[in-house]
Order: C-alpha cells, then structure tokens, then sequence
C-alpha cells in the first residue's frame, strides 16, 4: 500500500505545482488590465488631446470645449459639471465616470 501512496502523492504534488502557477499567473495578469482600463485623466490639467484620446465619446471638438469651458468657468469642482457642456449627457459621463479625475 505504501509503494502506491508515494507514486500518487508525488503526482498530486506537480500537479498542484502546476495548476496554482497557472491560476497565479491568469489573477495577476487580470490585475494588469485592470489597472490600465482605470488611468484616469484630470479634467482640470489635460490638454484638448489627452481628453479627446483617453475619454469615450469625445471627439476632437468635444475636448475643445471641455478646456474652453474650463478656461472660462476656471477649475472642475465636480464631474457634473461636463454636463453643462453641450453634447456631454449623462451617458457619456456613465461611460467615463471611472476614468476622471478632478
């Protein structure tokens, strides 16, 4: 009995080896794409560029008015205020919300 437990208990030993590198692996590249879906772009030191390029939704145009209504209005205090911006509704705010910073 003995000389089939060591056989079997070496094997569930690589096998285990095995199997938990490769979950290791598949959480810590999950965790790399989490981490790069949430780079946030501050609303109030992005240039028309950054903001048109990282935010969903907001073309070239759109990005110009973002910086125009923050160099007339001064500093975003809150990302609702992208809804006073025309074009900018509430889906898109949705839609960016995680990717904003003040």
């Amino acid at each position: 009995m003995n000389t089939i437990r060591a056989p079997f208990a070496a094997l569930f030993a690589v096998l285990l080896l095995v199997c938990g590198s490769t979950f290791a692996m598949a959480e810590e590249s999950s965790m790399d794409n989490t981490q790069v879906a949430v780079a946030a772009v501050n609303l109030n030191s992005a240039s028309a560029e950054e903001l048109a390029e990282k935010l969903e939704g907001v073309g070239a145009a759109r990005a110009e008015m973002i910086v125009k209504y923050r160099d007339e209005h001064g500093p975003f205090t809150s990302v609702e205020q992208l809804l006073e911006i025309k074009g900018i509704g509430t889906a898109t705010l949705e839609k960016n919300r995680t990717k904003i910073s003040l």
